[in-house]
């Protein structure tokens, strides 16, 4: 069985691999932001209209944070979901154009001949009733931002800076911005073998006290809370798990021990998390200090095989449905051919695929413990969703992602859409 997604072409064809910046909103609509690895053109934002099948085109990132002219490294993605309060999104942006340096992707440290190095990553808010930007704040030591979320009962923005690793905190209401310092090792921009650590790339707030809880690729949990100011290591609980495999955290090319993605579950007032490379969703505790393993929710042909997928980093297609109580996954699955499974490289050192894979949707009701693959997605012509890392449930009632197709004789990265079989 497939789920046939429809494409659509935002008229931007440098559109590049986007991760999470990609969220329904309270009018209707769904917001994303396509990616841009170029000197010359930064990211660019739009609004998806379920009613009439149409996307606006709102804004380029490095307008909107008003470089326009300035000659620099262009903002050239958002790395964050969006956080609606107040009818505002608020989101963040990142570098998107890259300069290779013993063999890694790294923040430029060179820029080309007439251009600035980045001037970092910009907090921003989009009113969705009258259209305008407002630029709240500008991130330290040229750096974008990797991992984001907010308490929007209370208006405090908390994120992961890229590459160092420095952990932010943005008071709305006061507009002071807080560096609390890097958070492991020297992030990645360290030494792979020696300060090199994978940043986390999800962050959750505890709704009841605000207490934000991130990872680190040791395993350790942090934790903050903005009135005692101070960044804490949770004792007595961490995700070293045997399940979740052996790492090395000083090696790039995996996500360690840090959770892939986690939310917060109401319902039991706990986070609900996956580890990226193994699949395995579990359930963090905090009050209790207790990490618990729920069930492994990679694809069902995954399971059977036993082995990791294919994008090295995890996924981050995972979120909590619109019934509060069923959470949908976007992951991959192997191919095979004659029978066997086709196998991708041994390691790579970034997060992407390591080789094709097939894209399924998971569902997992947890109240019941209910596991259920609804099958691979695809396009009409039978082609496949390639680097898939976001999700939203439209008004529609359609899944949303940003996915790789081919348009133009070029393969881009841009919308796409497909039933919800619940």
């Amino acid at each position: 069985m497939s789920l046939i997604a429809k494409r659509y072409y935002s008229g931007f064809p440098r559109a590049h691999d986007t991760y999470n910046a990609l969220s329904a909103a309270s009018d209707g609509k769904v917001y994303y932001i396509l990616s841009s690895d170029s000197i010359e053109q930064g990211g660019q934002m739009y609004a998806f209209d379920p009613a009439s099948g149409q996307s606006v085109h709102i804004g380029d990132l490095t307008e909107i944070c008003g470089e326009k002219n300035g000659a620099a490294v262009p903002q050239g993605k958002s790395h964050v979901r969006f956080f609606e309060t107040g009818g505002k999104l608020y989101f963040s942006t990142h570098v998107g154009y890259y300069q290779l340096i013993d063999g890694m992707d790294r923040l430029p440290v060179s820029a080309p001949e007439g251009y600035a190095l980045y001037p970092g990553g910009h907090i921003l808010s989009y009113d969705l009733a009258g259209g305008g930007f407002e630029r709240l704040a500008l991130l330290p030591d040229g750096e974008g931002m990797v991992s984001m979320t907010m308490d929007t009962d209370r208006k405090q923005i908390y994120g992961i800076s890229w590459p160092t690793g420095q952990f932010i905190h943005f008071n709305v209401v006061t507009g002071e911005l807080k560096n609390l310092g890097k958070i492991s090792g020297n992030g990645e921009a360290g030494t792979p073998g020696t300060d090199f650590r994978t940043l986390c790339r999800s962050l959750v707030v505890d709704p009841g006290d605000g207490t934000v809880y991130f990872s680190v690729a040791e395993g350790d949990i942090l934790t903050y809370h903005p009135d005692r100011g101070t960044l804490e290591t949770l004792a007595d609980v961490d995700l070293r798990l045997d399940y979740f495999g052996k790492y090395d955290a000083t090696r790039p090319g995996s996500m360690g021990y840090n959770w892939r993605k986690i939310f917060w579950y109401e319902k039991e007032n706990v986070a609900i998390g996956v580890h990226g490379n193994s699949g395995y969703l579990f359930r963090f505790d905090p009050v209790a200090k207790r990490v618990e393993i729920i069930d492994r929710i990679t694809s069902l042909p995954s399971k059977k095989s036993g082995m990791f997928d294919q994008f090295s980093y995890g996924y981050l297609g995972f979120k909590l449905g619109p019934d509060g109580e069923t959470l949908y996954y976007l992951t991959g699955g192997p191919v095979f051919r004659e029978g066997k499974r086709v196998k991708g490289a041994g390691e790579i050192a970034k997060g992407a695929a390591k080789g094709l894979e097939n894209l399924h949707l998971i569902t997992f009701h947890l109240p019941s413990g209910t596991y259920t693959d609804h099958g691979t997605v695809q396009y009409e012509d039978g082609g496949i969703p390639t680097y898939v890392n976001s999700i939203a449930i439209g008004s529609d009632n359609r899944i949303y992602t940003l996915a790789r197709f081919e348009q133009d004789g070029k393969i881009i990265e841009d919308l796409i859409a497909f039933p919800n079989p619940l």
